[in-house]
């Protein structure tokens, strides 16, 4: 908490540069890209980071396979472009999965249809992952027993990428590493007013942990408010050419339907794209694809039975899956850009996820509209290079503001987590690798911290490889104000584990201790 005091303070005390206004994945490239510039940069987030959208998706890293059905090559050829980029830039936790599109008589594409799509599919990502493969009903039996075979014309396996720490973690690590590039990071800090006076803006604060209220001041505001961006457009006085429509996505997640790895996808009752997709030591399943007009919508009993009703239909399980069996649930709304006049009731469901960045010169804002995790780079360069053109002093300082450390880095790391591991028999090879994964450059302090105290390595939880020394390490460098922060964004524990089982394990701990609530 010293950490988020600190910040809150030097936000508040200085002249920006720029304040990026949302800690979802678009603010967080924002931010990310710019303090990398050296161009003074503060982010404040009126929830935790990655706390609305950007915790909630289905962690996939894709081009969009389904948007080449409405034509749209060049929209799947940038997007493939940007998981390539990721992939390439985080090896350990932007990995290649391959997915499984499965299908039945009941309607869709031809298989042969199918089958060139997937090869468009792969010439349009530049062949940079494996290449597709046709399977008969038979082979997909054999492969995925998992996968209800009556009714079944094949299917095609395919590649794209999957987001191993959970895409809440991922923000984070972004807004981690932008503060580690000079930008003032706050969480919990949201914007209540904003005036311009004297070509700034003159920026209303309010605490949401702790009620106290501050201003700032600011010479470019980057809208990166997601869902709420319209909102604050209105607030800042902006017109922009595109505005938001809201598409409600949900997820269930159940105990692990499959142990083979695979992305299950499917075409649900309604023809809209359904996966199975592995997260931690279970299955996600979903999604729907709603237009809902308020950014809390809520999952209904609607949006549950539909999910595990195509469920049931799909795959050939021992038994139904039922509401009992759903461990925690993901609800998100995704903020889709489109014209301002254009009619979504017809054709809502082929609305694409693009990304528009927007700028007034005239009252130095920066919109940034739609987007996903895919794209975050290309959002990162794009509003990097809006703000600039407003005339903010561009100290052309080249720090890289994305991606892993290089090799040689990271081989003095894993140098040094060997020794670590030979030393401290707690500690696991898996355990080496994640840590590296969620901490990058700050492992450092983790393995200092077990070379001080060998008993700081010990397991927190009987069913987690989480350990004390991450915990301490969390707390005096992640900014986290509450439970939920550790136990839904920077783990996915409240996520993938029972959640009395995850009660009692809290209790027995006593967390409550290290994190305020």
């Amino acid at each position: 908490m010293s950490l988020r005091y600190e910040n809150r303070r030097r936000l508040t005390a200085n002249d920006l540069d720029v304040l990026v206004v949302g800690g979802g994945i678009n603010g967080a490239s924002a931010a990310a890209a710019l303090a990398a510039r050296g161009v003074g940069t503060a982010l404040a987030e009126a929830r935790d980071f990655a706390g609305f959208t950007s915790q909630n998706s289905s962690n996939l890293v894709w081009g969009g396979f389904k948007y080449l059905e409405s034509l749209e090559g060049g929209l799947v050829h940038r997007l493939c472009s940007g998981r390539n980029r990721l992939m390439r830039a985080y090896p350990s936790s932007v990995k290649e999965s391959r997915f499984l599109a499965t299908l039945t008589k009941s309607g869709g594409p031809s298989r042969g249809v199918l089958w060139l799509g997937a090869w468009i599919y792969w010439c349009l990502g530049g062949g940079f992952t494996q290449g597709p493969r046709l399977m008969s009903s038979a082979q997909i039996r054999d492969a995925e027993p998992v996968v209800r075979n009556a009714g079944s014309l094949g299917g095609v396996e395919y590649s794209d990428a999957v987001v191993t720490t959970g895409d809440a973690r991922f923000v984070f690590n972004l807004i981690r590493g932008a503060m580690d590039n000079g930008c003032i990071a706050v969480n919990y800090l949201e914007v209540t007013d904003i005036k311009r006076q004297s070509g700034h803006w003159l920026v209303y604060l309010r605490d949401n942990h702790d009620g106290g209220e501050f201003q700032a001041r600011a010479r470019v505001l980057v809208n990166a408010a997601g869902p709420f961006a319209d909102q604050f457009s209105q607030m800042a006085g902006v017109s922009t050419r595109h505005h938001h429509v809201l598409s409600k996505g949900i997820h269930l997640v159940v105990d692990r339907l499959t142990d083979s790895g695979r992305i299950l996808a499917f075409m649900a009752d309604d023809r809209r794209p359904f996966f199975v997709v592995p997260m931690g030591g279970r299955s996600c399943i979903g999604t729907t694809d709603t237009q809902v007009t308020d950014p809390h919508s809520q999952i209904t009993d609607e949006d549950r039975n539909f999910v595990l009703d195509n469920a049931n239909r799909c795959l050939d399980l021992p038994r139904l899956l039922t509401p009992r069996d759903v461990i925690a649930e993901r609800c998100g709304v995704r903020p889709l850009a489109v014209t301002k006049g254009h009619d979504t009731h017809g054709d809502f469901l082929k609305l694409s996820r693009q990304h528009i960045v927007e700028t007034t010169a005239e009252r130095s804002v920066v919109t940034i509209l739609g987007g996903k995790l895919t794209d975050c780079i290309r959002v990162g360069e794009e509003v990097r290079d809006a703000v600039l053109g407003l005339g903010v002093l561009d100290p052309q300082r080249l720090r890289s503001w994305y991606g892993e450390p290089d090799s040689d880095v990271k081989s003095r790391y894993f140098s040094r987590l060997s020794e670590l591991g030979d030393r401290n028999a707690q500690i696991t090879a898996a355990q080496r690798d994640r840590f590296w994964t969620w901490y990058g450059g700050r492992t450092l302090e983790l393995v200092d911290q077990v070379n001080d105290d060998p008993a700081s390595a010990a397991r927190v939880f009987p069913n987690s490889d989480i350990i004390w020394a991450e915990l301490d390490l969390m707390q005096r460098t992640e900014m986290i104000v509450s439970i939920d922060d550790f136990l839904r964004r920077r783990t996915l524990l409240a996520q993938t584990t029972d959640a009395r089982d995850l009660a009692v394990a809290v209790e027995n701990a006593e967390l409550d201790r290290l994190f305020l609530s």
